[in-house]
């Protein structure tokens, strides 16, 4: 292994399940969504579920069989929906999260979070947890050209825009979702780590190509501290 100290030195997090624990808010949102348009939640949870990660205008698209207006109008029924349980106090920081961040900022590395939500979704749940300051840059899937997980352009869009490290293997990508695990190894970051506070477990996190799969995110700091020793 490489004992470049640089090794890692961008690290690209997941919000909702991997840094956030917003306790089934999607799901909540998703019903309170399709129901606004009268449709039978229920016909779609299960996808919903499975497509955990990726851009919610990308989940509806899917779901209304390509009807851009209509998958719009479902997203902006989600979005205010998820926003207002969100202003609800409804969210709180995954247990050691902050200090993960914290201690890998201390390390010298740069953090990145990153959102399957849209922008103002993202700046909402940040103001409720008080974390607009906690890292110098913040993604969703219209910074980095309208395309979410599991493509890899958010991951690789903090690598452009930071400019921390000088290759893609230098990076680390922690996530919840098989599909944050595909967006990390599709983008060529060196870890890969899966976490278990949120939607899937660890044989969907290893099957989509996990390197590391940890209990939660507090884990990550020393994980990556030890791959560049």
């Amino acid at each position: 292994m490489s004992t470049d100290k640089t090794l890692h030195n961008l690290v690209v997090l997941d919000m909702a399940g991997t840094t956030v624990a917003d306790g089934g808010l999607v799901e909540q949102a998703f019903t309170a969504a399709a129901e606004r348009l009268g449709e039978d939640p229920a016909t779609m949870i299960d996808y919903v579920r499975a497509t955990m990660g990726e851009s919610k205008i990308s989940v509806f698209r899917h779901l209304f069989g390509g009807d851009e207006a209509r998958a719009e109008q479902a997203n902006l029924a989600f979005e205010d929906a998820y926003g207002s349980l969100v202003t609800g106090g409804r969210i709180a920081p995954i247990p050691g999260a902050a200090e993960a961040i914290g201690a890998l900022q201390e390390q010298g590395r740069t953090v990145v979070l990153t959102t399957g939500f849209a922008r103002v979704t993202q700046d909402a749940i940040l103001d409720a947890l008080g974390w607009r300051d906690l890292v110098a840059l913040t993604l969703c899937p219209a910074d980095a050209g309208g395309r979410g997980r599991p493509f890899p352009d958010m991951v690789l869009a903090a690598f452009l825009r930071t400019g921390a490290v000088d290759d893609v293997r230098q990076i680390a990508v922690a996530g919840d979702t098989s599909y944050d695990m595909l967006s990390g190894v599709r983008s060529g970051a060196g870890i890969v780590a899966g976490v278990l506070t949120g939607a899937h477990d660890e044989t969907a996190l290893t099957e989509h190509g996990a390197t590391h799969v940890l209990a939660s995110v507090a884990e990550l700091p020393a994980l990556i501290a030890k791959s560049a020793s």
